[in-house]
């Protein structure tokens, strides 16, 4: 199973609809999906068409990450019905807002790892929606993950975001003594006739020489319908919306192929996890 954080510390730049295009290249390739919502917001929650109705959610998760916890938080999303494979949810909520501490005690930081470790066997990609803030709701989704994507639009703000990012990235690694590994810098919304996107682009690339990835996401209207509509960008029926999708590809091709060549960053985890336990 394999498990990718797809984050921002700065809101409003397209994180959730990048996690849902993610899932959506997932579905496309029948691998079974597991789309964890730790955002309050929920959004990502809601794109999937879930009612969290009387399901538990990732607030129960983190206060308990127990076996049936674990189980009733989990259901199907719209994009399941009438397909074998699934796309399930780890459903989001509010409450989570609770457990997103500045300083959260050491221990609570891995509850998240610890309940997607019970579902080794059930799936095999993992996307999480992370909230566009560094506390311990972050820092559960990075502990979590084989690799972090981070997503940026080219913007002042978000492009000093993408250096917070990476900062606290290393800072996390040392204090919890695991590797801690971004997949690199997602480009989210350009337009290719923007001198402003393409500044902000080339100061990225200066900045961030070996993290800014190749894939570079345009603004696409069918890609907004889709979601708005509850759909896969793959099953979006327009030449606009074929084009995202082969990016989310790409983009899916990517973290498979860091995985693939580096497996052992979250079996390494696991391993100090176990020891810090047992002291």
């Amino acid at each position: 199973m394999d498990v990718l954080s797809v984050s921002s510390l700065k809101g409003g730049v397209g994180k959730t609809t990048v996690a849902l295009g993610l899932a959506s290249a997932a579905l496309a390739r029948e691998q079974r999906t597991l789309v964890v919502d730790i955002d309050p917001q929920t959004d990502v929650t809601t794109g999937l068409a879930v009612a969290p109705g009387k399901a538990l959610n990732i607030a129960d998760v983190l206060r308990n990450p127990s076996p049936d916890v674990v189980r009733h938080a989990i259901v199907s999303s719209a994009w399941t019905e009438h397909r074998q494979t699934a796309v399930d949810v780890l459903v989001g909520s509010p409450r989570a807002i609770e457990f997103d501490v500045p300083a959260p005690r050491p221990r609570d930081i891995w509850r998240l790892d610890e309940a997607l470790s019970l579902l080794e066997d059930a799936y095999d990609v993992v996307i999480i929606d992370c909230p566009p803030s560094l506390n311990a709701l972050t820092r559960n989704a990075w502990l979590a993950s084989d690799r972090v994507l981070l997503v940026t639009e080219p913007s002042l703000f978000a492009v000093s975001a993408i250096g917070r990012a990476l900062k606290a990235i290393d800072e996390l690694s040392v204090d919890q003594q695991v590797p801690i590994k971004p997949l690199g810098v997602l480009i989210n919304r350009f337009r290719k006739q923007s001198i402003e996107h393409e500044f902000r682009i080339a100061e990225l690339e200066q900045l961030y020489p070996r993290q800014i990835l190749d894939v570079r996401l345009p603004e696409r209207a069918s890609l907004q319908q889709a979601q708005g509509s509850a759909q896969p960008v793959h099953s979006w029926p327009s030449e606009s919306g074929k084009k995202m999708a082969a990016q989310f590809d790409q983009l899916l091709d990517e973290f498979e192929h860091a995985v693939k060549n580096d497996p052992s960053g979250h079996e390494h985890r696991k391993t100090i996890k176990g020891a810090k336990k047992s002291k």
